[in-house]
This record gives structure tokens, sequence and C-alpha cells, in this order.
């Protein structure tokens, strides 16, 4: 483990180094930097996880799809609630392929797996978990009544992982996710999986309501969520910016700030009662005890805030002058249709490049071949095979 005065350092060189590629301009921010950014925290989580990969990707896979096993008009998608265990491991291996870490998620949570039907292939990754109570861009847009804030924030969800793997992410497979977001399949499985279900921390039960979805574009503006429309419907709303403060950026020294506060006999145990900003809560206190001003969690990244309608009447409901929700009727089949002549088909005749992809370019990503014998042995047995 680094020193303290070497931790700091390199905690004050990363965060100059964000800022030097960040400004007030939003659409100016490089991308492809910003990937760099996080791409320390994500090697880092892969490296964590090589005995549990080495252990599992030869039996998943074959779940995810080359180029030529993908034929554009036969595809056929369906949405799977995460629910096995054999489920949860495609779901983490698919989520690896992000060039931001991972994350489970935090509070309620949905996990859905969209797979192809026609060849039996996963496609992308949808997961919700519960929504910040304190969100500007969102609470900007309601008056909530008084002492209600809570109760109805809590029947939106905030959208944590949402996206295709390859080679489906090349014909415009997130658009495809992104709608389904908003699908009645989804809200239904919330109401079956919520329906007087008690909260874990005020102990109360709350409506089976799902009114709407929030999320945020991984860097600056989104290629996926900007002008998704189902017919005229606007999908995905475009409400505001994010304020450019958070952790990101310092995920990777993580293990290092919180094995640093225990050893300082600092609390770093999660759980209920500790609320889902924790780690939040830990970076904060390691960088006090680092001598460090708790600015440096602003990194001026100004992500676009989304917002999903599931509902007709958002505001009248959310503001206490409608006593029920109007749920807006966006079947999945209709969705899956919609994405397919507006975007799969032209798509795929305007593209030629997810032909080309391989799926065992994900044992290169994902394993490290040379760390050990054992993970040779399973990199080159998948390989042959």
């Amino acid at each position: 483990m680094q020193s303290e005065a070497d931790l700091r350092d390199c905690i004050i060189d990363k965060v100059q180094g964000l800022l030097a590629i960040t400004n007030d301009d939003t659409q100016s921010v490089n991308k492809d930097a910003l990937r760099q950014i996080h791409s320390a925290a994500v090697r880092a989580e892969i490296a964590s996880c090589q005995k549990w990969l080495q252990q599992h990707l030869p039996r998943y896979l074959p779940f995810f799809a080359s180029g030529y096993e993908v034929v554009p008009e036969r595809i056929r998608p369906a949405l799977i609630e995460v629910v096995t265990r054999q489920q949860q491991a495609l779901f983490r291996i698919g989520r690896y392929l992000w060039s931001l870490p991972y994350s489970a998620g935090c509070g309620r949570r949905l996990r859905f797996l969209i797979i192809d039907r026609s060849n039996c292939k996963l496609i992308g990754l949808l997961a919700l978990q519960s929504p910040p109570l304190d969100f500007p861009a969102r609470d900007r847009l309601f008056q909530y009544p008084p002492g209600k804030k809570t109760w109805l924030v809590n029947q939106t969800m905030d959208i944590h992982t949402l996206g295709a793997v390859p080679p489906y992410n090349t014909l415009l497979g997130g658009k495809l996710v992104a709608l389904i977001a908003a699908s009645n399949e989804v809200r239904q499985v919330y109401r079956r999986k919520y329906l007087e279900c008690v909260t874990g921390i005020e102990k109360r039960v709350l409506p089976p309501h799902l009114v709407a979805l929030t999320t945020t574009s991984a860097f600056g503006r989104s290629s996926i969520y900007n002008r998704l429309k189902y017919k005229e419907a606007v999908i995905a709303e475009s409400i505001g910016y994010t304020e450019g403060y958070g952790s990101f950026h310092l995920m990777e020294f993580y293990p290092q700030l919180r094995m640093l506060l225990k050893r300082q006999g600092g609390s770093t145990q999660g759980g209920l009662d500790k609320g889902p900003r924790r780690k939040w809560q830990i970076i904060t206190l390691a960088l006090h005890h680092l001598g460090l001003p708790s600015d440096l969690l602003r990194h001026n990244v100004k992500r676009e805030v989304f917002l999903f309608r599931l509902v007709e009447n958002l505001e009248a409901y959310m503001e206490g002058r409608d006593s029920e929700p109007v749920y807006r009727n966006l079947p999945f089949a209709d969705l899956v249709e919609w994405w397919k002549e507006r975007w799969l088909l032209p798509r795929a005749a305007r593209v030629e490049t997810w032909r080309e992809w391989l799926k065992e370019n994900i044992i290169h990503q994902l394993l490290q071949p040379q760390s050990d014998c054992a993970t040779r042995g399973v990199f080159d047995s998948l390989i042959i095979t």
C-alpha cells in the first residue's frame, strides 16, 4: 500500500488531470479523455475479480454473440428479470464490459437481461435502483406537497445501468434498451416485486407505483438518450445537468482510502442504516485525514440528466393534485418494432463493422493471461474453443 504522502500526491494529480480536460462548456468535454479517467478504476476492479472470471467466463462466453451470429432482420428481443444465480453471473460479466466501474446498485433494485431469442445471445442490460432523495435537476420540476417529498420520490427509480453489449451496441442496441426501460412490462415487474413491500429504513409501505425514471449520461451529452422517441412521444426528456460534483474520479483510490480509515479505527461498514452514500462519506473522511479539502470531489463533469415519464399526469401526481397516476401505454412488443424500423435496420445497412466482432475479444478484455499459469490455461482453452 502507498504511503499517505504518495496517496495524497496521486489524488491531487488525478484531480488536476481531470480538471485540465473539463470546463463549463459541457459539449466540449473530450469523451475519450473521460473514459481514460475511468479506465484505472475499471482495470483495478477487473483485476480484483480475476479468479471469479476465470471460473465463470468459460461457461458464459457462449451467451455473447460474434457478428456472424447476428441477423438483424431476425433479432427477437426478450426481457428477462435477473433472479437466478446464472442470470446474475451473466449480468455481471456483461457489466464488466462497460467503460465505467461496476456498481451493484442500492436500495430497491431491478435488473434485466435483454436476450435475442433468434440466437439466445445477450443484447444488453438494464438495472434500476432507488433514486437519490435530493436531485436538483429533478426536484426543480415539482412543487412537492409539504412532508410528501420522500414518499413521492420513492415512487420513482434511478437507471444505473443501461446499454448494449457488442456487437449489438454498434447496431444501436442501447436505443432499444432505453426504450424498454419505459415499457409497460418493466413497470409491471416493479409492481409485482414491490407490492406491499416495507422500506428498510423508514419501515413504511410504499404504493407499488413506478411513475418515472431518472438517469444521467455517462460522459457529458448522451448519444443514447438524446432525441429518443417512440413515434411522437418523447421517451427520455433532458431536464438539465448535474452540478459536476461526486466521487467517480476517486473510485480507483477507494480501497486504499477505506483501508486508511480502517487503520485509524474509523467505521467503514455499510448497511441499510448507513444509506447509499457510504462510499462518498468514506472518501470525504479519508480526504480530511490526508489533509485534503473536500472540494476535490468537484470533478466538473456536468452530466446530462434525463427524465422518463411513465405516467401522463406526472406533475399533477408529484404535486398532490392527482391522487392516482395515469400510465402511458408503451407495450414492449411495440417498442421493439419501432426500434427495428427506426434504428436497427437502417444502421445494419449503413455500417459493416459489427459483422467483424468476435466474442473472443471479451477474453482479451476481461482476462489477464500473464498473471499466473492457471489464468493462462483458461485463456488458451477459451481461444481454442
